[in-house]
Order: structure tokens, then sequence, then C-alpha cells
């Protein structure tokens, strides 16, 4: 495997990490259990296209076939996390309180009616569009900071060869 994935999915990991001390500030709620969830700020799915696209920019530069197809990836992953995703997660919530407002009519009716209640759908699928930009950003420092590594990498095993 290369280094541009492993800086991909070390960013996909903090992003899921600092996602759980975000909502503690802005909620008072400890919640771990957001580590595997979706939507939320920073972006994950921003956070590593960003890393990888970053990555490749500063190691094969711009004008390159690789460079190229990560960008309009990204762009792609980007533009469905906070629209297609988003909606959907929007929709859940309609949905959801639709369920609710069925549940409630059902109690006030006389007669009997069982059903199993259905499941509460995930409410929180995509993002806002500020939490794209801030899983973009986090990603575009963990490629910079991945390529300032591997130079240092580069340059120590260049050493290791002339002695």
């Amino acid at each position: 495997m290369n280094k541009g994935v492993y800086l991909a999915l070390l960013s996909i990991g903090l992003a899921q990490g600092v996602k759980i001390p975000i909502h503690y500030v802005k909620k008072k709620e400890w919640r771990p259990d957001l580590f595997f969830g979706t939507g939320g700020m920073p972006s994950s799915h921003s956070a590593g296209v960003s890393t990888l696209t970053t990555y490749i920019a500063l190691q094969r530069g711009l004008p390159t076939f690789d460079f190229a197809l990560s960008l309009v990836y990204g762009l792609i992953v980007m533009y469905d996390a906070q629209g297609v995703r988003r909606q959907t997660g929007e929709l859940t919530l309609k949905v959801n309180t639709m369920n609710d407002l069925i549940e409630k009519i059902h109690k006030e009716e006389s007669m009997e009616f069982k059903q199993e209640a259905p499941k509460k759908l995930k409410e929180v699928l995509g993002h806002q569009p500020e939490e794209v930009v801030g899983g973009a950003v986090l990603g575009v420092l963990v490629g910079v900071i991945g390529h300032l590594f591997t130079k240092k990498d580069r340059k120590l095993s260049k050493f290791k060869l002339r002695f």
C-alpha cells in the first residue's frame, strides 16, 4: 500500500475522532459512538479525499493524471456528502416525524390496531457545507504534513544509500 492511502485513512480516522470533542463542546454531551457514525463536523469523506488529493499534488505535481483523477473524484465525494446525502437526511427527518404523527393518531383511536412500530431511520447522514469545508481543511493539513514527512524519509534513505 502507498503512503497516500495510509494518510487518507489516517485523515478519515482523525476526522471521526475529532467529532467527539466538537460535539461535546457544542452540546455538552459526551458521545463516543460518533466515531462510528455518519455526518457531523468535520466530514471524514472530505478529509480523506482532500488528504489524498493534496498528497498527490505535492508528490507528483498538478499536471499529472493522478492529481486530475483524485481531484475530480474528491469533488464528487464532497458534493455528494453535502448534497445528496444531506437531502436524504432531511427527508428521513420528515419520515420519522410522520411516523410519530401516525402513532399519535392511532393512540387516539378507539379501535385496537396492532402493528410493529417501524424503526426510526438514521437522521444524520450528510453534511452541512461548513462540515465539508472543515473536513477539506483537515485533509489538506494532513496531506501537507504527510508530504513533508515523506520528503524527510526520502532524504534519509538517499543518505543511507551513500554510506
